[in-house]
């Protein structure tokens, strides 16, 4: 379900309503519903996907039980469940990109070889729940966690809608133990929380994102009839946007669960308040980076080894990362750029912040700016583009005044107004202990609500494309 649409507005009341309407002495039932609800919700995208998403849970559930009791070759069985469950994954993403490779290589060495293309579209969420999934099974061959005999549960774990889009990755440790236990009729406090959390992602999505996405589509789609400031104002505002819109679904995912009493995996905690690459991937996609720690970083090694090996390991992980956001090769060096930063800053022991004051404020500047520069080569479409805008913003010799439009001043100026309400809380959250949706103060509290819904009705973007991250 796309939460920025009005389909989302109008039915989620009513699927809440008929999930509590299902006394809470029935889990079963209530699960049963949650499940069926998840894949109508796929089905709606298309119909024929939701087979694919069917196979990944059943061939997971099935090594995993497998591997859960004494079997020979305990291996060879977690391997080939492993690949036969990457297998979608691998022809719908990946498999035009190494074919289109492949014959652009053989073609620069005179040979002409070239597999037929597949024109599918991409299914939706099938990083997300690909990745889940086999969390969950190198949980159980690892015996971190049982084998889940319920496949109504587990089924529920790897599609429940509100994070199949665009996660959080949800451990199977977080999530199953509260399926299989009886969730309390109605968990007010939790509800509430949730509403916030939906009401604030919102806020992220429709006014800082989608106003932000207009600006920058205008300048980088078109880099090279903008000066120096244009093309470096629309990097900032890409990286603001693709913040606010993959934040704000996360947290309306987050806080969806929370309204029909579940918790999902944190995700977000401020990442552009990092101090260092290495830190701004503790704020930044948490579950992701959490995935990658524990089922290729400490499985290579971690750093329980020497040092080359370790920052070997590190670049591993984070090619890993851009490979995972998707089949081109500015995913590659988007990774890898991440890597190296953090290998350097390994090196150099720079990793967190021993300054405090304006030595702290250059290095979060610093780092904010590494991270931009990255986000340059995610948003274009080739390495040539992205190298050649970041060359563009160093290129000072044309005007370096910011370009504005009678069309698009005032997007500008809500982008501002949008980003700057933004940078303001995460601000208030990071430094202080100022929280203006949980003040004790009752005035304060509906006030914060009432402008932000005002905010979101009068200046929101809505019937916009779905999230940045659904496409991964």
């Amino acid at each position: 379900m796309v939460f920025n649409s009005f389909n989302f507005i109008l039915l989620f009341p009513l699927l809440f309503l008929l999930y509590y309407a299902i006394p809470s002495k029935w889990q079963q039932a209530r699960n049963a519903y949650l499940l069926l609800v998840s894949y109508v919700l796929y089905i709606s995208w298309k119909p024929v996907y939701a087979l694919l998403l069917l196979g990944v849970t059943a061939v997971t559930y099935a090594t995993a039980r497998v591997l859960s009791r004494p079997v020979r070759h305990r291996r060879a069985v977690g391997v080939v469940g492993t690949v036969v469950a990457l297998m979608p994954l691998l022809l719908f993403k990946y498999y035009n990109f190494l074919n289109d490779s492949l014959s652009s290589a053989l073609a620069s060495v005179g040979f002409t070889f070239h597999l037929a293309g597949l024109n599918w579209a991409i299914p939706i969420g099938i990083s997300f729940y690909t990745f889940q999934a086999l969390g969950y099974l190198f949980d159980v061959y690892y015996r971190r966690v049982e084998a889940e005999r319920d496949f109504l549960i587990y089924a529920l774990f790897v599609s429940f809608f509100p994070s199949i889009l665009s996660g959080p990755i949800n451990k199977a440790s977080l999530v199953i133990p509260q399926l299989r236990s009886l969730r309390p009729y109605f968990d007010y406090p939790k509800a509430v929380e949730g509403l916030r959390m939906i009401l604030w992602g919102m806020f992220m999505k429709v006014v800082v994102a989608d106003r932000l996405a207009i600006y920058v589509s205008s300048v980088l789609d078109s880099y090279t009839l903008f000066n120096s400031t244009t093309c470096f104002v629309a990097s900032l505002f890409y990286s603001f946007q693709i913040y606010a819109d993959f934040a704000g679904y996360s947290l309306m995912a987050i806080g969806v669960g929370k309204t029909l009493g579940l918790e999902l995996t944190e995700n977000f905690r401020r990442p552009f308040f990092a101090v260092s690459v290495t830190d701004f991937w503790h704020r930044w996609h948490i579950s992701l980076s959490t995935w990658l720690k524990d089922y290729v970083y400490i499985p290579l090694g971690g750093s329980r080894c020497s040092k080359a090996r370790n920052y070997t390991n590190i670049l591993v992980t984070f090619l890993v990362s851009g490979i995972w956001h998707g089949a081109n090769w500015t995913f590659v060096v988007w990774g890898l750029w991440h890597g190296v930063a953090q290998v350097v800053e390994k090196m150099l022991g720079q990793q967190g912040c021993k300054y405090q004051g304006a030595g702290k404020v250059m290095k979060i500047l610093f780092t904010f700016l590494l991270i931009n520069f990255s986000f340059i080569i995610f948003r274009m479409p080739t390495v040539t583009d992205a190298f050649n805008v970041i060359g563009r913003i160093f290129d000072f010799s044309q005007p370096l005044g910011l370009r504005i439009t009678s069309s698009n001043i005032n997007t500008l100026a809500f982008s501002l107004f949008g980003t700057l309400l933004l940078l303001g809380k995460d601000l208030l959250d990071e430094y202080t202990h100022i929280r203006l949706f949980t003040n004790r103060h009752v005035i304060v509290r509906w006030a914060a609500y009432v402008f932000v819904l005002s905010v979101i009705l009068l200046a929101g973007v809505f019937g916009s494309d779905q999230f940045i991250y659904a496409n991964f």
